[in-house]
């Protein structure tokens, strides 16, 4: 007896519903916002390919014939995360890379007519740019709307370093979660290619990649590493922004102590950001 698995079942939808209810439940992604996708390898998608008709296909706006044939499951356009776990099928698809880059295969999801993230293009160059720096290990790239970090977008000097030693500074776990710092940009009009080479660029140097105004992008080898990663970000964002609102801090973890945990748990910390005596708040 020849048993049917059904996609809505898979690890990977399972897992994509988990991370964004939890984004939803923290408040990162109100209404529509935030988008996340996750690269599949074929042997996930394997014992589902024969059921997927691929009928339907959306445009990449900048072709990236590099990814040909990869597999993604991806949040879909205009989509809320807080139905995502009533009609996983309606709110989420899994897509294939058509061989010139240039659209992708709807394989499965999106029933009722909807496309993937006005961000694809982010994510997919994203994709791209991590997979080579990280020799192929992280698979997944997320975006939302986190509270403190967007806040601190407001009163923080955004040069990178800077961004990245008031972070580090605000949580002792922050140097060993995100040791490559936090990449920063100017603002910039969402869902464009522009704004997708933007991050792409950071994210080549950066697991974490701050929007002006608007949110963060992180990476991560999995679901779970990729939520946790801005979820560490995010409490010592929470922890700056109520330190600043108090006047600010009156002692601070040290570059001596930073050196300590790089050594301790064998990290090499983003050099810039070690050089700063004193982060900046912006027009200080």
């Amino acid at each position: 007896m020849i048993m049917t698995l059904h996609t809505a079942n898979s690890w990977f939808v399972t897992a994509m519903v988990k991370a964004t209810s939890d984004m939803w439940l923290k408040g990162w992604d109100e209404r529509n916002g935030g988008n996340v996708s996750l690269r599949l390898l074929p042997e996930d998608v394997a014992p589902y390919l024969a059921q997927w008709p691929a009928n339907r296909s959306a445009p990449i706006s900048d072709p990236l014939p590099e990814l040909a044939g990869q597999y993604y499951i991806v949040t879909g356009t205009g989509k809320y995360f807080r139905n995502v776990q009533l009609d996983p099928a309606a709110n989420m698809g899994v897509v294939q890379v058509a061989a010139d880059g240039a659209s992708v295969k709807i394989l499965w999801g999106f029933t009722d007519g909807g496309a993937p993230t006005s961000e694809l293009a982010s994510h997919l160059k994203s994709h791209g740019v991590r997979q080579k720096v990280s020799n192929g290990r992280d698979r997944v790239i997320m975006h939302c709307h986190a509270t403190n970090l967007l806040a601190l977008t407001y009163v923080l000097d955004l040069d990178p370093a800077n961004v990245t030693r008031a972070l580090w500074e605000s949580s002792t776990e922050c140097l060993v979660v995100f040791p490559q710092g936090v990449g920063t940009m100017g603002w910039l009009v969402p869902g464009t290619d522009t704004i997708g080479d933007a991050t792409a660029k950071a994210m080549a140097n950066h697991t974490l990649v701050m929007w002006p105004f608007h949110g963060i992008f992180g990476t991560g080898d999995t679901l779970d590493e990729a939520f946790g990663l801005i979820d560490t970000a995010e409490k010592a964002a929470e922890v700056l922004v109520k330190v600043v609102s108090m006047g600010g801090a009156r002692q601070t973890i040290t570059t001596a102590n930073l050196i300590d945990l790089a050594a301790r748990f064998g990290v090499e910390p983003m050099a810039e950001a070690m050089a700063i005596e004193n982060w900046r708040l912006a027009g200080k």
